[in-house]
């Protein structure tokens, strides 16, 4: 349910390559074996093509203090990827002819700035303008766990307001997708779980598929975490609060499922899913656009608490790919990097995550605050004992680990920061960008 959303962005354009019928399941689990070892991702992962599972693999635990390990019927929660989820039930509204995309919501949401110029079509493209519920996240936070009525998240939704007249561009926002869930518990006349279960899980026997509730590690359901040195349990957002933006529970083999038979024209008329998958803006209507070398697919990720998942469909080849995970040390784009080079036949690496120790008095020269010309952000390093750590302006502090040579890394967003302490001097690499800062 984060507010921007890494969709599998990977920036590469290479030769045509095609899906081998030789598989190579023995280096995809090395690789995961890896991440296992270094205690760098817990959550799931699966591939399909043409409808067929040909991979799935699962690490960590569902709950760490219970010691209850995940299978790959573990259930996590998906975030964003609910978004998917709703704009199909509102297409599956439209080929019922219950709504319109080009309705406005003013007979819905009198009480939201611009209803009667906003239409469903808005909404489903993040081309409303609504302000996003979730954009102060700090304020956010003191109330996530609480239970919320539709009233009181519509008068919350409506005081935020609008940032831009309907559909003069696009700004990703939670608030849209929570009205159309809404919207649709007042089309179907029924509660949204019951509206999902009813036109999307039972028919494609997704058995692991379900508006989420409070986590009960009894049914097989993840708590998630984030890494501190060790994993720490995150809190959990009160699926009240998302509904159909970020409140579903899923699994990657149901992901891959439920995939294949939305673009396969299984689930919606073929009309609906060519205007689901039509870009406007940045965004399609509950899916956007995501590149794999020369491939073009299409899906959707998402975050909430510490969960993290994503999906993706590719017609070349008929790939479909899951990944959820309640915790994660390590860049998940990465991962699902290579999972798909796997699919796709495409050579990847293995990384390479050994440490070098450095005492306490080894930091001591890389500590202190420092600025760049070239971003306007100002890096204060400090330390924790023998770990280094990082924060940038107005952003929360990282956990570095030692690679020698004056080289640390943060693992989960594929940063490295290199020192020259004779200078004074700092190099960020993040992807194919450098930026050097200097210590004030």
């Amino acid at each position: 349910m984060s507010k921007k959303l890494t969709l599998l962005t990977f920036l590469i354009t290479l030769a045509h390559f095609s899906f081998s019928q030789s598989f190579d399941k023995t280096r995809l689990d090395a690789y995961f074996d890896t991440l296992s070892q270094y205690n760098k991702f817990m959550g799931s992962v699966a591939i399909a093509q043409n409808g067929h599972l040909i991979y799935n693999r699962t690490l960590g635990f569902a709950n760490i203090k219970e010691q209850q390990k995940a299978n790959e019927n573990t259930k996590y929660r998906i975030g964003s990827i609910s978004k998917t989820f709703t704009a199909t039930l509102i297409f599956k509204a439209i080929d019922e002819k219950r709504i319109s995309p080009d309705q406005t919501i003013q007979k819905f949401f009198p009480e939201i700035k611009n209803a009667n110029k906003i239409t469903i079509s808005n909404l489903l493209y993040h081309r409303s303008g609504i302000h996003d519920f979730t954009d102060d996240q700090e304020e956010f936070l003191k109330w996530h766990t609480q239970p919320k009525t539709e009233k009181e998240m519509l008068a919350m939704i409506a005081k935020g307001g609008v940032d831009f007249e309907p559909d003069t561009q696009s700004d990703y926002s939670n608030s849209n997708y929570l009205l159309l869930s809404y919207l649709l518990e007042k089309t179907f006349k029924m509660p949204y779980a019951q509206i999902l279960d009813k036109y999307i899980a039972k028919p494609l026997a997704l058995k692991n598929t379900f508006l989420g509730q409070k986590i009960n590690s009894k049914n097989n359901e993840a708590s998630s975490y984030r890494f501190e040195g060790d994993w720490k349990i995150e809190d959990e957002t009160d699926i009240s609060i998302p509904l159909g933006a970020g409140g579903i529970v899923s699994t990657p083999i149901d992901l891959v499922k439920f995939s294949a038979a939305l673009f396969g024209g299984k689930v919606i008329s073929q009309k609906s899913l060519a205007q689901m998958k039509t870009i406007n803006g940045k965004y399609g209507m509950g899916i956007s656009a995501i590149p794999f070398y020369d491939k073009a697919g299409f899906g959707h990720s998402g975050s909430i608490d510490g969960f993290s998942a994503t999906f993706s469909y590719f017609k070349d080849g008929n790939i479909t790919y899951a990944l959820t995970s309640n915790g994660t040390n390590f860049n998940n784009n990465s991962i699902s990097l290579a999972v798909l080079s796997a699919a796709f036949n495409k050579d990847y690496q293995i990384p390479d995550f050994k440490t070098v120790e450095q005492s306490a008095a080894d930091l001591n020269k890389y500590l202190g605050t420092y600025a760049s010309a070239a971003i306007p952000i100002k890096i204060t390093v400090t330390k924790d004992n023998t770990t280094l750590i990082a924060q940038a302006t107005g952003q929360s502090a990282i956990r570095l680990t030692s690679k020698g040579n004056h080289e640390f890394k943060f693992e989960e967003a594929g940063i490295v920061l290199s020192f020259n302490p004779t200078e004074n001097q700092m190099t960020l690499k993040q992807g194919n960008k450098d930026f050097k800062f200097t210590k004030e």
